[in-house]
Parts: C-alpha cells; sequence; structure tokens
C-alpha cells in the first residue's frame, strides 16, 4: 500500500508508483504515475474549506463519479477519451490512461495553416458529436484537448460537464471555445473558428447547426448587455 505522495492521496489506491504532479487546477490535481505497471493520470479533487463540509464531500462525490461516466458516454457517441481505470469515490480520485501525445493549446499556433483547418475541423466534428448524444464538456478548451501518435484528438477534463439537449447549454459550449481561441489562438481565431463551425456543420446539418449559432449570438448579445449596464 503506497502512502501519500507530493499531495496526491495514495492510501487505497493500489501498486502506485512514481506519481509527479502534472497540474494544480482550481478544482483538482492531476499525477503522473506509473500503476499496475501503466502509465496513468491520478485526477484527485481537493476539498474547498469555504464550503461545507457535508456539502463540499457530495460536490467531490458526485463529480468524481459524474466525470467517469460523461467520459465513457463520450467514448460511445465516438469522441475519443482516456480509458477509465480506477474511481476511487472515499478519496475522490480517478485513475485514468496517460494520451501520449501533445497539447493542443502548445501547437495549434505552430503549425502550417492546412493542418490547424484540418485539426480545427476534427475538434468541431468531436463537439458535434458530444452535442448529437446530449453531452455538453462544459471547459471546451485547447488545454482540455491532446493531439495523439495516433493522429486522434482526445477530450479531457469533463469535471465540469453534463448531460443536456437544450440549445442554450450547446451554444454556451461553443461560445467558451470560441473565447478560448480568441485568447489563446488569438492569431489565427478567426480561421479556427471557422474550420470548427464548418465540422460542427457537417455532422449535425446545417438547419440544427444554425439554430446552435444564433443561439452563441444570443449569449453575446445578452454578454454586451451586461457590460453596457455596468459601464453606464
Amino acid at each position: 500500500m503506497a502512502g501519500r505522495q507530493g499531495g496526491c492521496a495514495m492510501d487505497t489506491i493500489d501498486k502506485v508508483s512514481s506519481t509527479k504532479l502534472l497540474k494544480k487546477g482550481a478544482e483538482a490535481s492531476l499525477f503522473f504515475a506509473m500503476w499496475h505497471g501503466r502509465k496513468a493520470v491520478i485526477k484527485v479533487r481537493v476539498p474547498k474549506l469555504y464550503r461545507p463540509k457535508a456539502l463540499d464531500e457530495r460536490i467531490r462525490s458526485y463529480r468524481t463519479v459524474h466525470e467517469p461516466q460523461l467520459m465513457h458516454e463520450a467514448k460511445a457517441a465516438g469522441v475519443p477519451t482516456p480509458l477509465i481505470y480506477m474511481v476511487n469515490v472515499p478519496e475522490s480520485s480517478i485513475v485514468m490512461e496517460y494520451i501520449e501525445g501533445q497539447q493542443v493549446k502548445r501547437l495549434l499556433n505552430d503549425v502550417e495553416k492546412d493542418r490547424r483547418h484540418n485539426l480545427c475541423v476534427k475538434i468541431g466534428e468531436s463537439v458535434a458529436h458530444l452535442h448529437k448524444w446530449g453531452l455538453i464538456h462544459g471547459d471546451l478548451t485547447t488545454s482540455n484537448m491532446i493531439l495523439a501518435e495516433n493522429g486522434r484528438i482526445y477530450f479531457l477534463d469533463f469535471g465540469l460537464g453534463e448531460k443536456s439537449v437544450e440549445l442554450e447549454a450547446k451554444g454556451v459550449d461553443l461560445h467558451l471555445l470560441k473565447r478560448a481561441l480568441q485568447s489563446t489562438h488569438f492569431r489565427h481565431w478567426e480561421e479556427c473558428l471557422q474550420a470548427v463551425l464548418c465540422g460542427y456543420t457537417s455532422v449535425l446539418g446545417v438547419e440544427v447547426a444554425e439554430k446552435v449559432y444564433e443561439k452563441i449570438r444570443e449569449i453575446e448579445r445578452r454578454g454586451r448587455y451586461v457590460e453596457e449596464r455596468r459601464q453606464s
């Protein structure tokens, strides 16, 4: 039985070695580890002291169970996600496959235009498959996408995801991706967005996709209205 290493709760996770902190986020910490001889990522949801303890435990437990379920359904919808090896609800931890590849955030600005277009079309197709299946990612940024060595784009971090068929939820999902492109890939964001929407439309069809795009425009109008009211 392994002890606690680097702040990662390992008491009930058997056969863990060589843990290394990959990322410390607001909701969870990610650790690279060798688990039963496999490269793995261990996601540990950290307690939030500003929440009442009982509420905090319920939220962390729910998200620990809910995220692997969404990832499994995403895979069924045709969107690559890491394999889930183990879910430890008492520790609020998930052991999952380590995907060999590059974070899309780190490569999208530097690849050739044709490759950038093709990658963004693939992203749009995957988002459309999620939405067609009634899945909302909840944190669509290129930080949560890995271009694997096999050429497939894996979607990560469904911790804020949900199941919904509502246009509002789909619009918010794509609007967040648009904002991420504008901030992280500002030199190419317009061409990237057009390629994403091209892939999205190719899966859902023009009629359905246009309803989602109109919802995005509505969300942006609401945002401008709120900002104008704040400044007046």
